[in-house]
This record gives C-alpha cells, structure tokens and sequence, in this order.
C-alpha cells in the first residue's frame, strides 16, 4: 500500500466513523455520553481536513472550481426546497 492509498483510506475511515458518531449522538439518552460522542465527532472533521489538505497538497485529491452558474443554479434549488 502506498502513501497516497494509505490517505485515502484513512479520509474513507474518517468519514464512516463521523457518521457513525453523529448518529450515536442523536441517538444518545446520556447528555454526558452524548457529549463526548460530539468532541469525537469534532475531533475527526478536524483529522478528516487534515488529511484531505494533505492529499491536496500531493496532488493525489483534486477539486474542481464549480462554474458560477451551477452554483447559483445549486443554491437557487436548495433555497426552493427549504421549509418555509
């Protein structure tokens, strides 16, 4: 396994355990426990970021600018659909 499949899969583990714990939290009874799943949930966005700043600078996870239109286009949509 190379540099850039270990950070990928790294980024790929990140995600899963962030959703993982974001549902453990909106799901918990203990507001102490609930908590402590949040710091976690916190914790690994900031790791998550790290990794993705690190695999950008390699060059290994590049991300396209979005046109203007098809961001107004986006938010014009995701405006429409919000509860009123």
């Amino acid at each position: 396994m190379n540099d850039q499949e270990r950070i990928t899969d790294l980024i790929l583990s990140e995600k899963k355990m962030s959703s993982n714990y974001d549902t453990f939290a909106s799901e918990c009874v203990n507001v102490q426990l609930r908590d402590e799943y949040l710091k976690l949930f916190s914790q690994g966005h900031q790791t998550q970021t790290n990794l993705f700043k690190t695999a950008q600078q390699k060059g290994w996870y590049q991300v396209e600018q979005a046109p203007a239109s098809k961001v107004s286009t986006a938010y014009t949509r995701f405006t429409n659909e919000m509860p009123q």
